[in-house]
């Protein structure tokens, strides 16, 4: 009972603040007289989501898919590549100037260069600039979890003669799970980020970003906004799918104290 009332309470208290939040931000509408051009009010933004639903769902998709592939493709290079820098230290020690390098490359910057590189009617510069936005953090999590393993653990593998990929297998990354998490529910929201911002410098005439610049350019604030709230409702389930699997996969771990 107790721990059905927990859980209702972590749904509840962030649906509350967030009803709060929205009423208050209708009320200073009403209140001050704001010009829909500085910032509309939920209600109208609800009422232009409402309205053009279909067009949202449609962008919604096509950001939600590119950053779905690069969430994939980054996450799994991520994982990988951690793995091998923590089985084999001279890989780590001489990949970490190119990691340092990929975490600092401004998305601006780069998705213009991609376009030029795939096409722009492709929408694999997209994906590719969510992939390298999720790799870092999927990264740099997993190899911090990789190297929690208590020495105890590693001892008795190997007094059973167990092979180093044995020891990573059975092991390590079991035990470095939660770390991976954390690092793929950071990643699931800086894929629909990063897909997004793409979309507003070239590529495909598709997705919320190419939406939003469009809406915005011809005045129209309301379904603009309306965009952006497709935007973060798309962030949000992929968050909360990760976090499901998460909970799912990491059900019977229990931290060490």
């Amino acid at each position: 009972m107790n721990a059905s009332a927990g859980r209702l309470r972590t749904v509840l208290a962030p649906v509350l603040l967030g009803v709060a939040a929205l009423a208050l931000w209708q009320l200073l509408i009403v209140a001050f007289e704001i010009k829909p051009f500085i910032v509309p009010g939920p209600l109208a933004i609800g009422e232009q989501f409402g309205s053009n639903f279909d067009t949202v769902l449609a962008g919604a998709l096509v950001t939600g898919g590119n950053a779905l592939v690069g969430l994939v493709i980054g996450g799994v290079l991520g994982i990988l590549f951690a793995i091998i820098s923590a089985l084999i230290r001279v890989i780590d020690e001489l990949s970490a100037a190119v990691i340092a390098a990929l975490a600092v490359v401004p998305i601006v910057a780069l998705a213009p260069v991609l376009y030029t590189m795939f096409g722009a009617g492709a929408e694999t510069a997209r994906q590719l600039v969510a992939a390298i936005a999720v790799f870092i953090p999927v990264y740099i999590n997993t190899l911090r979890g990789l190297r929690q393993v208590r020495p105890v653990h590693r001892d008795l593998m190997h007094v059973y003669a167990a092979s180093a990929w044995q020891t990573t297998r059975t092991v390590t990354v079991p035990g470095a799970l939660p770390f991976i998490f954390t690092g793929l529910r950071i990643a699931s929201s800086l894929a629909v980020i990063s897909a997004l911002i793409a979309e507003y410098f070239g590529g495909p005439v598709g997705g919320l970003g190419k939406s939003i610049t469009s809406a915005a350019s011809s005045s129209n604030y309301q379904l603009a906004w309306a965009y952006v709230l497709g935007a973060i409702l798309v962030g949000l389930l992929f968050y909360c799918v990760t976090l499901g699997i998460e909970t799912f996969a990491t059900r019977h771990y229990k931290p060490s104290r």
